[in-house]
């Protein structure tokens, strides 16, 4: 399979080490981690038909990794 793309230690390398700590310290930040991650290898997967897909279901899951990515951004931020 190919690389998956929007990885959350790839679209912010910046905080890759709050973004380690919190996963082990914040059980709220792991869960949407956990979910983000989820969802992105779902996208990834539909992206490429290895999970074929409507165009409707790649946009819903879309907009779910991105919902989540603002808050997993929000939480970052307080945490800097």
């Amino acid at each position: 399979m190919t690389h998956t793309h929007h990885e959350l230690a790839e679209l912010m390398p910046e905080y890759a080490d709050d973004i380690h700590k919190l996963k082990m310290s914040d059980s709220h930040f792991a869960r949407l981690a956990d979910e983000y991650h989820e969802i992105n290898r779902q996208v990834h997967r539909m992206e490429t038909n290895v999970e074929p897909a409507s165009d409707e279901a790649i946009e819903v899951a879309k907009k779910t990794r991105l919902r989540l990515l603002d808050q997993i951004r929000a939480i970052l931020a307080r945490a800097a």
